[in-house]
């Protein structure tokens, strides 16, 4: 849950004690940082007396504030730490370990805003309820960048498109030297039906593949376009996907293979 809140914007401390809250929203305020969260467990167990006055001193400075508890059946739970190979904190049979636990905690449980039961959710399914109840939106970054597979594709991509196909501009003297930026370029590109046609199913595939991505609950997805030296067809396709799919929060990183100049 913590890894979904930082990925939302939080900034994230695990296990800060108790004691040290004040002074952590002292430095938060001073760095004008406004999504913050605090983890506690077991692990805390020897600062975990100062819980109930801490939590009431900070109450009364942040109106704002909202205490989360997660809970789960002891068998789950005794089937998630196998599963992870990790010992208990408390250092006892797991089960015993449990039960101690759950006694330690009572007084965050019993001041919390919201308890949710995790026994029968997925990590996702947790994710996203977090996400909705805090009215949070899942980033998400459509990175796209243009290349020319002469000079070789990138190897961070996650989907590589080859648009070579498409009308080359290279062969036209007034254009060879001109970027896919420019629109006259860009129109030679997209000059006739069959390129608007596989244009379209581009763009497509390329919407379907980044939602999937995003469903899944990634925070970004990289389309690399590429041509032959990457600087007519591909640029213009990759410039046009950033405008057709803006809704995908999309960030144009390169185009990896013509002057700076020409787009700077």
């Amino acid at each position: 849950m913590l890894r979904t809140l930082e990925d939302a914007g939080f900034f994230i401390t695990d296990n800060l004690p108790p004691e040290l809250w004040g002074a952590m929203d002292d430095l938060v305020r001073a760095r004008g940082l406004r999504r913050v969260a605090v983890s506690t467990d077991a692990r805390t167990r020897d600062f975990l007396a100062a819980l109930e006055p801490s939590y009431v001193r900070l109450s009364r400075r942040r109106e704002d504030l909202h205490v989360l508890f997660l809970e789960a059946d002891a068998q789950v739970l005794l089937k998630r730490y196998n599963l992870s190979r990790r010992e208990h904190p408390l250092g006892d049979t797991l089960m015993v370990d449990f039960a101690k636990e759950r006694e330690l905690l009572a007084p965050l449980r019993a001041m919390a805003d919201t308890v949710i039961d995790t026994t029968s959710l997925t990590a996702k399914e947790l994710s996203e309820r977090v996400l909705k109840m805090f009215r949070l939106e899942h980033d998400f970054t459509l990175r796209i960048l243009s290349f020319g597979f002469k000079h070789a594709p990138p190897r961070d991509a996650d989907l590589v498109v080859d648009v070579r196909s498409l009308p080359n501009p290279y062969y036209d003297p007034v254009l060879r030297e001109k970027s896919g930026l420019q629109p006259d370029v860009a129109a030679y590109v997209f000059r006739d039906a069959a390129s608007e046609t596989f244009y379209a199913e581009v763009r497509d595939f390329v919407r379907m593949s980044a939602e999937r991505a995003k469903s899944t609950g990634r925070h970004g997805y990289t389309v690399a376009v590429g041509c032959t030296g990457g600087q007519h067809r591909s640029v213009a396709v990759a410039a046009r996907l950033a405008s057709d799919l803006i809704d995908l929060n999309v960030d144009v990183i390169d185009h990896r293979d013509i002057k700076e100049a020409e787009y700077a």
